[in-house]
C-alpha cells in the first residue's frame, strides 16, 4: 500500500466504466480533479451486466477489508437493457431481475461501512442509427434504455441512495445524439463531460459528513 492513505473512490461497472480512464473520459476527469485528495480505483468490465456484477461483489468489495471505500459509483444497465435474442446470446437481463440485482449491489455496498457513500449511474441513451452504421448493432433501443434508467432511479429513491439518470441528463443537451458517443453507445469526450459534471454536482449537494466534494477535501502535503 502506498501512503499516505487517501479516501478511496471506486468506479464499478461495464464498458462505460472500463473506458472512463481514456483520454478525456469521465473517470480521468475525476482523477484529475481529485488529485492529491482521493485515490480513484477502476473496476470496469466491458460487456458485463448486473447479473455478472452480483456474482463478484464479495471479491471486488470484501466486507472484512480493513479499509473501505468512501465512495462507490456504480454503472450497470446498458447491457441489461439489450433486447433478448432467440439463441440466448445476449447480455439481456429482464427488468425485474435487473432491479433486484441492483438492490443486492446497493445492500452490499451500504453494509461495507457507515461512511461508504453510493451513487448509481443509470443507462444512458444511445444513437440507434450510429450503432447500426458503426457496429451493425440493432438490439439497443432508447425506449428500453429509458425504461431501465427510470427503474434504477426509482430503486435508488426507495433505497435512499443517490442516482443520476443519464438518459434524462443527456437529453437536456442540444444535439446530444450526434455529439455524446463514439459509436452510438460508448461515450465521447462531450458525453464524458456530462457524466463528470453530474457526479460532481451530486457530490457537492449531498449532505455527507465528511463532505466528499473536491472543494472541501484537504490537499495532501499542502
Amino acid at each position: 500500500m502506498v501512503g499516505p492513505r487517501r479516501p478511496q473512490f471506486v468506479l464499478f461497472g461495464s464498458s462505460i466504466v472500463q473506458f472512463s480512464f481514456a483520454e478525456q473520459g469521465w473517470g480521468a476527469i475525476l482523477a484529475d480533479i481529485y488529485a492529491r485528495k482521493a485515490d480513484i480505483f477502476l473496476r470496469g468490465y466491458s460487456g458485463w451486466n448486473s447479473r455478472q456484477a452480483v456474482q463478484v461483489l464479495d471479491e471486488v468489495f470484501p466486507k472484512d477489508d480493513a479499509i473501505q471505500p468512501s465512495l462507490v459509483i456504480v454503472y450497470f444497465g446498458g447491457n441489461d437493457s439489450v433486447r433478448p435474442r432467440p439463441d440466448g446470446l445476449s447480455s439481456h437481463v429482464p427488468l425485474s431481475e435487473y432491479v433486484e440485482n441492483m438492490r443486492k449491489i446497493s445492500i452490499h455496498l451500504k453494509s461495507l461501512s457507515e461512511k461508504t457513500r453510493v451513487i448509481f449511474l443509470t443507462a444512458p441513451p444511445v444513437n440507434e442509427a450510429q450503432l447500426l452504421q458503426v457496429l451493425g448493432v440493432d438490439g439497443r433501443k432508447n425506449e428500453l434504455c429509458q425504461k431501465y434508467a427510470d427503474a434504477c432511479e426509482k430503486l435508488c429513491q426507495e433505497m435512499g441512495i443517490k442516482a443520476i439518470n443519464l438518459c434524462n441528463a443527456f437529453k437536456q443537451h442540444d444535439n446530444w445524439m450526434a455529439t455524446c458517443f463514439t459509436d452510438g453507445m460508448h461515450l465521447s469526450p462531450i458525453g464524458s463531460k456530462i457524466v463528470a459534471k453530474e457526479i460532481l454536482k451530486v457530490v457537492k449537494e449531498a449532505d455527507w459528513k465528511p463532505s466528499l466534494s473536491w472543494e472541501d477535501m484537504p490537499m495532501e502535503f499542502a
